[in-house]
Protein backbone atom coordinates (compact mmCIF):
# COMPACT_ATOMS: atom_id res chain seq x y z
CA UNK A 1 0.00 0.00 0.00
CA UNK A 2 1.56 3.51 -0.98
CA UNK A 3 2.19 6.19 1.85
CA UNK A 4 0.35 9.14 2.34
CA UNK A 5 1.32 12.04 -0.20
CA UNK A 6 3.09 14.74 1.81
CA UNK A 7 1.70 17.90 0.93
CA UNK A 8 3.80 20.75 1.58
CA UNK A 9 2.38 24.05 2.62
CA UNK A 10 4.55 27.01 2.47
CA UNK A 11 3.97 29.11 6.02
CA UNK A 12 2.03 25.71 7.37
CA UNK A 13 2.26 24.97 10.75
CA UNK A 14 2.92 20.71 11.29
CA UNK A 15 3.41 18.75 14.53
CA UNK A 16 6.30 16.46 13.89
CA UNK A 17 7.43 13.15 15.83
CA UNK A 18 10.65 11.58 15.28
CA UNK A 19 11.40 8.39 17.22
CA UNK A 20 14.36 6.33 17.27
CA UNK A 21 14.88 2.90 15.31
CA UNK A 22 12.83 0.14 17.10
CA UNK A 23 11.94 2.61 19.83
CA UNK A 24 15.75 2.73 21.00
CA UNK A 25 17.17 5.60 22.93
CA UNK A 26 18.42 8.05 20.93
CA UNK A 27 20.63 9.72 23.77
CA UNK A 28 23.80 8.06 25.50
CA UNK A 29 25.39 11.08 27.41
CA UNK A 30 24.35 13.94 28.54
CA UNK A 31 25.80 16.36 25.96
CA UNK A 32 23.61 14.36 23.51
CA UNK A 33 20.34 16.91 23.98
CA UNK A 34 22.45 19.72 23.52
CA UNK A 35 24.45 18.39 20.64
CA UNK A 36 20.32 17.93 19.04
CA UNK A 37 19.92 21.77 20.19
CA UNK A 38 22.53 23.18 17.92
CA UNK A 39 21.66 20.85 14.93
CA UNK A 40 18.17 21.67 15.12
CA UNK A 41 19.26 25.97 15.21
CA UNK A 42 21.46 25.44 11.91
CA UNK A 43 19.13 23.69 10.13
CA UNK A 44 16.09 26.37 11.25
CA UNK A 45 18.68 28.85 10.11
CA UNK A 46 19.07 27.11 6.43
CA UNK A 47 15.58 26.16 5.68
CA UNK A 48 14.44 29.42 7.11
CA UNK A 49 11.90 27.76 9.56
CA UNK A 50 10.66 27.95 13.44
CA UNK A 51 10.32 25.68 16.02
CA UNK A 52 7.40 26.78 17.97
CA UNK A 53 7.82 23.63 20.73
CA UNK A 54 9.73 21.00 21.62
CA UNK A 55 10.64 18.33 24.17
CA UNK A 56 13.60 15.87 23.65
CA UNK A 57 12.09 12.40 24.97
CA UNK A 58 14.50 9.38 25.73
CA UNK A 59 13.32 7.53 22.63
CA UNK A 60 11.24 10.36 20.51
CA UNK A 61 11.50 13.95 19.56
CA UNK A 62 8.15 16.27 19.51
CA UNK A 63 8.23 19.19 17.29
CA UNK A 64 5.91 22.10 16.24
CA UNK A 65 7.15 23.42 13.54
CA UNK A 66 6.75 26.57 10.63
CA UNK A 67 8.10 25.33 7.22
CA UNK A 68 8.77 28.46 4.64
CA UNK A 69 9.58 27.55 1.14
CA UNK A 70 11.38 24.49 2.00
CA UNK A 71 9.70 21.22 2.28
CA UNK A 72 9.45 20.07 5.68
CA UNK A 73 11.30 16.95 4.54
CA UNK A 74 14.07 18.46 3.77
CA UNK A 75 14.62 20.07 6.98
CA UNK A 76 13.77 16.93 9.30
CA UNK A 77 16.42 15.04 6.62
CA UNK A 78 19.08 17.77 8.29
CA UNK A 79 18.09 17.19 11.40
CA UNK A 80 17.87 13.11 11.63
CA UNK A 81 20.65 12.80 9.81
CA UNK A 82 22.97 15.19 11.25
CA UNK A 83 22.66 13.76 14.86
CA UNK A 84 22.90 10.54 14.08
CA UNK A 85 26.35 10.84 12.02
CA UNK A 86 27.38 12.68 15.16
CA UNK A 87 25.88 11.04 17.53
CA UNK A 88 27.21 7.56 16.22
CA UNK A 89 30.72 9.05 15.60
CA UNK A 90 31.42 9.19 19.39
CA UNK A 91 29.88 5.77 19.83
CA UNK A 92 31.50 4.33 16.51
CA UNK A 93 28.45 2.61 15.54
CA UNK A 94 26.36 2.03 12.23
CA UNK A 95 23.02 1.96 11.50
CA UNK A 96 19.75 3.48 11.72
CA UNK A 97 19.51 5.68 14.36
CA UNK A 98 15.99 7.05 13.76
CA UNK A 99 12.71 5.45 11.90
CA UNK A 100 12.90 5.61 7.74
CA UNK A 101 9.87 8.12 8.28
CA UNK A 102 8.71 10.80 10.64
CA UNK A 103 5.18 11.67 11.48
CA UNK A 104 4.04 14.72 10.74
CA UNK A 105 0.43 16.69 10.41
CA UNK A 106 -0.71 19.97 9.72
CA UNK A 107 -2.06 22.56 12.49
CA UNK A 108 -4.46 24.44 10.91
CA UNK A 109 -6.61 26.27 13.91
CA UNK A 110 -5.57 28.33 17.03
CA UNK A 111 -6.56 26.10 19.26
CA UNK A 112 -5.17 22.86 18.21
CA UNK A 113 -1.74 25.02 17.90
CA UNK A 114 -2.18 25.39 21.54
CA UNK A 115 -3.09 21.73 22.40
CA UNK A 116 -0.11 20.67 20.96
CA UNK A 117 1.88 23.26 22.69
CA UNK A 118 0.45 21.63 25.78
CA UNK A 119 0.60 18.43 25.00
CA UNK A 120 4.23 18.25 23.91
CA UNK A 121 5.08 20.43 27.38
CA UNK A 122 3.72 17.81 29.50
CA UNK A 123 4.94 14.99 27.55
CA UNK A 124 7.83 14.30 30.58
CA UNK A 125 5.12 14.14 33.28
CA UNK A 126 2.73 12.29 31.14
CA UNK A 127 5.35 9.38 30.63
CA UNK A 128 6.30 9.73 34.42
CA UNK A 129 10.07 11.21 34.01
CA UNK A 130 9.43 13.85 36.35
CA UNK A 131 6.09 15.07 38.41
CA UNK A 132 6.34 19.26 37.42
CA UNK A 133 6.96 20.28 33.81
CA UNK A 134 9.36 22.86 35.23
CA UNK A 135 11.78 19.83 36.73
CA UNK A 136 12.28 18.72 32.81
CA UNK A 137 14.88 21.17 30.87
CA UNK A 138 14.71 19.64 27.35
CA UNK A 139 11.77 21.40 26.71
CA UNK A 140 10.55 24.19 24.99
CA UNK A 141 8.22 25.15 28.28
CA UNK A 142 11.03 27.32 30.06
CA UNK A 143 10.55 29.41 27.10
CA UNK A 144 6.77 30.19 27.30
CA UNK A 145 7.14 30.65 31.25
CA UNK A 146 9.53 33.02 30.92
CA UNK A 147 12.29 31.26 32.74
CA UNK A 148 14.85 30.47 30.20
CA UNK A 149 15.68 31.98 26.61
CA UNK A 150 16.30 29.75 23.59
CA UNK A 151 16.63 31.83 20.80
CA UNK A 152 15.93 29.78 18.23
CA UNK A 153 12.64 29.17 20.08
CA UNK A 154 9.47 30.98 19.02
CA UNK A 155 6.86 31.33 21.76
CA UNK A 156 5.60 34.46 21.07
CA UNK A 157 3.12 33.67 18.48
CA UNK A 158 1.60 31.44 20.85
CA UNK A 159 1.96 33.92 24.20
CA UNK A 160 -0.18 36.38 21.82
CA UNK A 161 -3.02 33.75 21.55
CA UNK A 162 -3.57 33.69 25.11
CA UNK A 163 -3.57 37.68 25.48
CA UNK A 164 -2.55 40.35 23.32
CA UNK A 165 -1.58 41.95 27.14
CA UNK A 166 2.32 40.92 27.94
CA UNK A 167 1.82 41.14 31.38
CA UNK A 168 -0.59 38.37 31.31
CA UNK A 169 0.56 36.41 28.90
CA UNK A 170 3.28 34.05 31.42
CA UNK A 171 0.53 33.59 34.16
CA UNK A 172 -2.36 32.52 31.37
CA UNK A 173 -0.30 29.93 29.82
CA UNK A 174 0.78 28.56 33.26
CA UNK A 175 -3.00 28.40 34.14
CA UNK A 176 -3.68 26.61 30.83
CA UNK A 177 -1.07 24.37 31.05
CA UNK A 178 -1.95 23.17 34.66
CA UNK A 179 -5.45 22.98 33.30
CA UNK A 180 -4.26 20.06 30.65
CA UNK A 181 -4.65 16.45 30.65
CA UNK A 182 -1.84 14.21 31.76
CA UNK A 183 -1.97 11.97 28.42
CA UNK A 184 0.72 10.02 26.25
CA UNK A 185 -1.78 10.03 23.70
CA UNK A 186 -1.70 12.69 20.80
CA UNK A 187 -4.33 15.34 20.95
CA UNK A 188 -7.15 14.70 18.34
CA UNK A 189 -6.73 17.17 14.96
CA UNK A 190 -9.65 19.14 13.79
CA UNK A 191 -12.45 16.46 12.16
CA UNK A 192 -11.39 16.16 8.33
CA UNK A 193 -8.08 15.84 9.06
CA UNK A 194 -5.96 12.37 7.99
CA UNK A 195 -3.41 10.59 10.54
CA UNK A 196 0.14 10.57 8.70
CA UNK A 197 -1.01 12.85 5.72
CA UNK A 198 -1.26 16.19 5.82
CA UNK A 199 -4.54 17.48 4.53
CA UNK A 200 -5.13 21.32 3.52
CA UNK A 201 -7.53 22.98 5.56
CA UNK A 202 -10.83 24.74 4.00
CA UNK A 203 -9.17 28.13 5.48
CA UNK A 204 -6.44 27.37 3.26
CA UNK A 205 -8.10 26.14 0.28
CA UNK A 206 -10.08 29.98 0.67
CA UNK A 207 -6.96 31.58 1.08
CA UNK A 208 -5.28 30.17 -2.50
CA UNK A 209 -8.15 31.42 -4.28
CA UNK A 210 -8.24 34.90 -2.78
CA UNK A 211 -4.67 35.50 -3.01
CA UNK A 212 -5.13 34.34 -6.65
CA UNK A 213 -7.21 37.34 -7.28
CA UNK A 214 -5.10 39.63 -5.28
CA UNK A 215 -2.14 38.79 -7.28
CA UNK A 216 -4.26 39.75 -10.42
CA UNK A 217 -5.99 42.39 -8.75
CA UNK A 218 -2.54 44.36 -7.55
CA UNK A 219 -0.01 42.53 -10.65
CA UNK A 220 1.90 40.84 -7.66
CA UNK A 221 3.28 37.40 -8.58
CA UNK A 222 2.10 34.72 -6.27
CA UNK A 223 5.56 33.64 -5.27
CA UNK A 224 5.77 37.40 -3.52
CA UNK A 225 3.03 37.27 -1.80
CA UNK A 226 4.21 34.45 0.09
CA UNK A 227 7.31 34.90 0.41
CA UNK A 228 9.27 37.69 2.81
CA UNK A 229 9.09 39.97 -0.15
CA UNK A 230 8.10 43.71 1.77
CA UNK A 231 6.91 46.22 -0.10
CA UNK A 232 3.55 48.23 -0.20
CA UNK A 233 2.20 46.69 -2.78
CA UNK A 234 2.56 43.03 -1.65
CA UNK A 235 1.35 44.45 2.19
CA UNK A 236 -1.94 45.92 0.51
CA UNK A 237 -2.38 42.28 -1.41
CA UNK A 238 -1.73 40.87 1.40
CA UNK A 239 -4.44 43.04 3.32
CA UNK A 240 -7.04 42.80 0.64
CA UNK A 241 -6.97 39.16 1.05
CA UNK A 242 -6.94 39.76 5.25
CA UNK A 243 -10.02 41.55 4.88
CA UNK A 244 -12.16 39.78 2.16
CA UNK A 245 -11.31 36.47 4.54
CA UNK A 246 -12.56 37.93 7.43
CA UNK A 247 -15.47 39.99 6.06
CA UNK A 248 -16.28 36.45 4.79
CA UNK A 249 -15.63 34.91 7.66
CA UNK A 250 -13.05 32.31 5.91
CA UNK A 251 -10.00 32.57 7.90
CA UNK A 252 -9.32 34.37 11.08
CA UNK A 253 -6.34 36.68 11.24
CA UNK A 254 -3.90 34.06 12.76
CA UNK A 255 -4.43 31.44 9.55
CA UNK A 256 -4.07 34.39 7.05
CA UNK A 257 -0.88 35.22 8.90
CA UNK A 258 0.18 32.07 8.71
CA UNK A 259 -0.63 31.52 5.00
CA UNK A 260 1.34 34.47 3.82
CA UNK A 261 4.31 33.55 6.43
CA UNK A 262 4.37 37.17 8.34
CA UNK A 263 3.60 38.64 11.16
CA UNK A 264 0.08 39.39 12.50
CA UNK A 265 1.31 42.62 13.73
CA UNK A 266 2.49 43.78 10.36
CA UNK A 267 -0.79 42.49 8.75
CA UNK A 268 -3.06 44.39 10.94
CA UNK A 269 -0.43 47.60 10.11
CA UNK A 270 -1.27 46.51 6.21
CA UNK A 271 -4.61 46.35 6.61
CA UNK A 272 -4.93 49.99 8.41
CA UNK A 273 -3.34 51.13 5.48
CA UNK A 274 -5.63 49.72 2.82
CA UNK A 275 -8.39 50.80 5.20
CA UNK A 276 -6.74 54.81 4.28
CA UNK A 277 -6.29 53.89 1.21
CA UNK A 278 -10.05 53.20 0.68
CA UNK A 279 -11.26 56.21 2.52
CA UNK A 280 -8.82 58.51 0.47
CA UNK A 281 -10.42 57.20 -2.67
CA UNK A 282 -13.79 57.01 -2.21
Amino acid sequence: MPRPLRIHIPGGFYHVTLRGNHQQDIFSIASDRSLLNAIVAAALLKYEAEVHAYCWMTNHLHLLIKVSEAPLGSLIRQIAAGYARAHQRHLETTGHLFERRYHASIVDTDAYFLELVRYIHLNPVSAGLVREVAQYRWTSHHAYAGNRSDPWVSAEFALQLFSPDPSRRFALYRDFLDRGPRTTQVPLPPPGALSGAIPISTAARALETLAADASRLFGVPMSSLRSRVRNPKVALARAWVAKAARDRRLASLSEVARFFACDQGALRHAMERFRQVLAETS
